[in-house]
């Protein structure tokens, strides 16, 4: 009987065992599983391994072969590294019509020079800032900004060039901060001749960061004093003066194109103004000055855009150019004068002044004028240019 009993209840036992036994997995279940999350971990980690061994060597083999052709490249200029690039000094005048005359009855320089330029370039407005100030008389050949054939006898193929008449011929001058000093100095020191202030602006050769060759004008900050002895406040103030030309050229500048070729509408207005204010109708014959326009204005805006870029400009570059404005008012705030120079301008008020009267007819200089406090410096500074107050401080001959 108990026998009996005992198989009766095997049934019940056995079912809950198998309860029991289906709550867990079977070992064999869980072992392809196992076995089938293992597989796709070999399959992701081959793919990897590769990848790596495809495109470590891959991207080596690039590498190598960029870096072998800029060496290569470099080292057909090796030769001239560091070697001094000779201004070589015009027998004659080229033969390109003026534009119109810049006569001043203030000027007793006896200079005689002729402006290759374009009316709204920053670096050529520097240039002017700096003429009109002193009082200076010259000439200007407005040149075409695609074209250019009005410097087609120059192998420097930008703008400013200043051709200034010397003893032997004419002396072409390039690079606009560079032409400021050498004057600048000629002006505070008329022993000094241009002839020999161009010597210590020497044009050396180099290769820059990406192995391009290259040539840097050496001091182009740099006021020359000759045996002059300095007091330590005038020292200051030329470092102070020098730090903020640089500032200008490095910076300020660079927030110019983004802003005024901000949008394709804008593009196409700051060329209009550009041909307006530089008498593009006078100058140049219709169907010149439609290229210019519209083959100018479509390659800035896309430029701009790279400009923006490369110069780590806010999204709203507008921002950016307020930040720069709003960082040059805030230094001649702290010196507690009208200009950085004191009470008369200096030649980083001529700089700064001259970059931002180039984009004088932008909407991005109204912008300016709206959003900053940018016109009190700026009217004085005009007032100070048109009635070319400079003269008075130049030496006598």
């Amino acid at each position: 009987m108990p026998i009996l009993q005992r198989l009766s209840k095997l049934p019940r036992n056995l079912y809950s065992f198998k309860n029991i036994i289906q709550k867990y997995p079977k070992r064999n279940e869980s072992f392809l599983s196992t076995s089938r999350q293992s597989s796709r971990l070999k399959t992701v980690l081959k793919a990897s391994l590769i990848g790596i061994s495809v495109g470590f060597p891959v991207g080596v083999v690039i590498t190598i072969s960029y870096s072998w052709y800029v060496n290569k490249e470099a080292s057909k200029t090796y030769h001239l590294q560091g070697k001094v690039q000779k201004i070589e000094i015009l027998k004659e005048k080229p033969q390109v019509p003026v534009s119109r005359k810049v006569v001043s009855p203030v000027d007793t320089t006896e200079l005689k020079l002729t402006l290759f330029q374009y009316q709204t370039c920053p670096f050529c407005c520097k240039v002017r800032a700096f003429l009109d100030y002193y009082g200076i008389s010259y000439d200007i050949v407005e040149v075409d900004p695609v074209l250019r054939k009005e410097i087609s006898w120059s192998s420097y193929k930008k703008v400013p060039i200043l051709l200034t008449q010397v003893e032997s011929g004419y002396l072409p001058l390039n690079d606009s901060s560079m032409i400021i000093s050498l004057l600048a100095s000629h002006l505070k020191d008329r022993s000094q001749n241009i002839n020999d202030l161009i010597e210590c602006y020497p044009n050396i050769a180099m290769h820059d960061e990406n192995q391009k060759l290259k040539y840097e004008i050496m001091n182009k900050y740099f006021l020359m004093y000759k045996d002059t002895l300095l007091s330590v406040k005038n020292t200051d103030a030329i470092i102070e003066e020098r730090k903020w030309r640089k500032w200008a050229d490095d910076e300020l500048v660079h927030a110019l194109s983004p802003n005024v070729y901000r949008t394709l509408d804008e593009a196409y207005n700051t060329f209009n103004w550009f041909s307006k204010v530089g008498n593009w109708e006078q100058y140049f014959p219709t169907w010149e000055r439609l290229i210019m326009i519209n083959v100018g204005a479509t390659a800035m805006w896309i430029i701009s855009k790279r400009l923006k870029k490369r110069h780590n400009l806010k999204d709203d570059v507008r921002q950016s150019l307020y930040d720069e404005i709003n960082k040059w008012l805030c230094a001649i705030k702290k010196r507690g004068s009208t200009f950085m120079g004191g009470e008369k301008p200096n030649l980083s008020d001529l700089a700064v002044y001259g970059i931002l009267k180039s984009i004088e007819g932008c909407s991005a200089f109204k912008d300016c004028l709206d959003n900053t406090k940018l016109s009190t410096w700026y009217d004085a500074m005009m007032t100070e240019i048109e009635t070319r107050s400079g003269s008075k401080y130049l030496t006598a001959k």
